[in-house]
C-alpha cells in the first residue's frame, strides 16, 4: 500500500490545492492530507496569515473529497514553537515527523511544491516528490478574501470550488476578524510561525 503525504497551510482551500490532491489520488491508494496546526495547549491558535481553523479547513476539504482522503491535524506545532528549531537538532521536530507518519503503513511519499521545502522533507527522510508550484496561491486568495470583507472589489469565489465558497462564506467573520488586523506571524528558516506562542 502506498501513501501520500500531503502536508500544506491550506488556509483557504483553493482550486490549486483541490488539483494537487487529485493527482495524489491517482498515484497512492491513501492520501494523507495533514493541514498545518498551531496550538497551544488544547487551544489552536490562528492568525491574519493562519484565519481558518482545523475545524473549518476540514470541512472544505469534506466538502470536496467526501472520505475519500485522510485528513489529521497529525501536522501540529505546540508552542512554545521556538523548541522546533533549529530543525534536524531538535528533538521536538523529530517527534514531529512521528506525527506526520502516525497510522501509515508500507510505502509513502509527501509532496510540495517548493524546492527549499523538498530539501527538508527529504533531511526528514520523508521521501518527497517535488511537483510543479502552482500558479494559484492561497496568500494571494487570502488577500482577496480580506478586500472582498473591507468592501473592495475581489474576484475571491474564482478561485476556489464552490463547495468551497459556501463553507468560507458560512464562516465570514474570520475574514471579517482578521481583515483589518495586522500579520502577527514571523518567518524562520523559510517557515511562517505565529508570534503568539514562539517563546512562552
Amino acid at each position: 500500500m502506498i501513501t501520500a503525504l500531503y502536508l500544506a497551510h491550506l488556509n483557504p482551500v483553493t482550486k490549486a490545492h483541490v488539483e494537487i490532491i487529485e493527482e495524489l489520488k491517482k498515484d497512492a491508494d491513501v492520501v494523507k492530507v495533514m493541514p498545518v496546526v498551531f496550538k497551544d495547549g488544547e487551544n489552536e491558535i490562528n492568525s491574519k496569515s493562519f484565519p481558518f481553523n482545523f475545524k473549518t479547513r476540514r470541512k472544505m476539504l469534506e466538502s470536496v473529497f467526501g472520505d475519500s482522503i485522510q485528513i489529521t491535524d497529525d501536522y501540529a506545532f505546540f508552542a512554545p514553537f521556538k523548541k522546533y528549531m533549529p530543525p534536524l537538532l531538535s528533538p521536538k521536530s523529530w517527534q514531529l515527523r512521528k506525527q506526520i507518519l502516525r497510522g501509515v503503513e508500507g510505502e509513502y511519499f509527501s509532496y510540495t511544491g517548493d524546492k527549499a521545502e523538498g530539501y527538508m522533507l527529504k533531511i526528514y527522510r520523508l521521501k518527497p516528490k517535488v511537483g510543479e508550484r502552482k500558479s494559484l496561491s492561497a496568500a494571494s486568495v487570502k488577500e482577496k478574501l480580506y478586500d472582498a470583507a473591507l468592501g473592495k472589489k475581489s474576484s475571491w469565489k474564482e478561485d476556489v470550488p464552490e463547495n468551497i465558497a459556501k463553507v468560507i462564506e458560512d464562516n465570514w467573520e474570520t475574514i471579517e476578524k482578521f481583515a483589518d488586523l495586522e500579520d502577527m506571524t514571523t518567518r524562520v528558516a523559510g517557515m511562517k510561525f505565529p508570534k503568539e506562542g514562539w517563546s512562552k
